[in-house]
């Protein structure tokens, strides 16, 4: 493998690399902790001797053959594993190393599918299931995840190690199969939830954050090579390819929002559809994720924004709605509505959520009520929706959208955080 910048190339196959590596070795050690303090070893050593002696042709099972080289002198060191030792040291010393990528692919899809449920496991919250999946499977730093999430650097740091410690006495082993599909909507929440903060930043500067999307993105796709079985892990992969076909046509030039209406459909990705409505074809069974991909399929077959087929919008939403309930689902399905059948009905969906206060802070509620007020002629009730709107987002860049919305030239929908348009 020839390169001029070896180092670059330690950084570039460690980021490819490093989920599959440290999957291997929590199988091996017991422990995902030191597993990924042994990866992290391999990975200074490649920064330390490919930049003198030149990047190896496999870089990735040289990682991988460092690393349990170190386990195997961790192993050796602790007595209680003298047994594993023995026929972990055995299968190294009598294995020739080009055999090692035939071990990696007999083994590797179910150690990496352990680390996967392993991260999302029920015993950690919400937050350190995120931390710790980008951690082990996207490869960023304690630094990058706390820029991607607005947080505290030391506060990361410390919830991804009680994340670990959390986990010393997990079994490294999947779930049984009653508890399966339990526990794979928890690892499919997490990687959706990557997704959004990516594809509509809670707070910050940034309107988006494609780093992150492209994270979720990568994980969406492993999954669905590990569990091709499983219809809704190919709905969020659709979900997700679809959504973010659109990112580069989400901001304008100086970084500002530009919504759906307003986009150049020209600047979508159509690789990304591509494949987006080729996971949706693999949807098997009826599932929130692949409903919500279908009502992205929507906007993505429509070549103009006058062009979208809002009435099977608003009836996906409607399945949506009675599937998997929520108040955001009833937010969007009303901007659906309006769409499909005029303001004042959609205005009436909103003004019941509104009354019964379950989006109470919701940015997105006050901006959907302006723009539905706003196209029914009622311009000072929607200069205050936005008002409102603006006072409640804690991103800078919906702030100065929403204020350049009070104004008498209001055109363009606004819908909910993590939906659809």
């Amino acid at each position: 493998m020839a390169a001029t910048d070896p180092t670059r190339v330690v950084e570039a196959v460690w980021r490819i690399e490093s989920a599959w590596i440290v999957a291997g070795l929590t199988r091996m050690v017991g422990d995902v902790g030191t597993a990924e303090e042994l990866a992290q070893d391999a990975l200074v050593a490649a920064l330390e001797q490919w930049p003198r002696d030149g990047v190896p042709d496999n870089p990735g099972g040289w990682l991988m053959l460092t690393a349990k080289h170190r386990a195997v002198d961790l192993l050796r060191r602790r007595t209680t594993y003298e047994r594993k030792l023995a026929q972990v040291g055995r299968e190294l010393e009598t294995r020739p190393e080009p055999d090692l990528d035939a071990e990696l692919d007999d083994r590797i899809g179910d150690d990496l599918l352990r680390l996967i449920f392993m991260a999302c496991h029920p015993v950690l919250s919400t937050e350190s299931c995120v931390a710790l999946t980008l951690r082990l499977f996207g490869g960023l730093t304690t630094a990058e995840i706390a820029r991607a999430f607005l947080a505290a650097e030391p506060a990361v740091a410390q919830r991804i190690v009680r994340a670990k410690r959390s986990l010393a006495g997990v079994p490294i082993e999947l779930p049984v199969p009653g508890e399966m599909r339990v526990q794979l909507a928890s690892v499919l929440e997490v990687i959706y939830l990557i997704f959004n903060e990516g594809y509509s930043a809670t707070a910050g500067e940034d309107w988006i954050r494609p780093p992150l999307c492209e994270e979720a993105l990568r994980l969406g796709r492993i999954l669905q090579g590990l569990m091709p079985g499983e219809s809704e892990v190919h709905g969020l992969a659709a979900l997700m390819e679809i959504q973010a076909s659109r990112i580069r046509a989400r901001t304008g030039p100086a970084g500002e929002p530009v919504l759906l209406a307003e986009q150049d459909r020209r600047r979508w990705d159509r690789l990304l559809v591509r494949r987006g409505l080729a996971a949706l074809d693999r949807v098997e069974a009826v599932g929130p994720y692949a409903v919500q991909a279908a009502i992205a399929s929507c906007h993505a077959r429509a070549r103009r924004y006058d062009e979208t087929d809002w009435p099977r919008i608003a009836a996906l939403y409607q399945v949506l709605v009675e599937i998997a309930p929520s108040p955001v689902v009833e937010l969007n399905r009303a901007v659906a509505v309006a769409m499909a059948y005029g303001p004042a009905k959609g205005l009436e969906l909103v003004d019941l959520l509104a009354g019964s206060g379950a989006l109470k802070g919701y940015p997105q509620l006050p901006a959907v009520q302006g723009d539905l007020l706003e196209k029914l002629g009622r311009r000072d009730e929607a200069r205050e929706a936005f008002a409102e709107a603006a006072r409640l987002t804690r991103n800078a860049a919906e702030r100065t959208l929403f204020n350049t919305r009070i104004t008498p030239d209001l055109t363009c929908p606004v819908v909910g955080r993590g939906s659809l348009p």
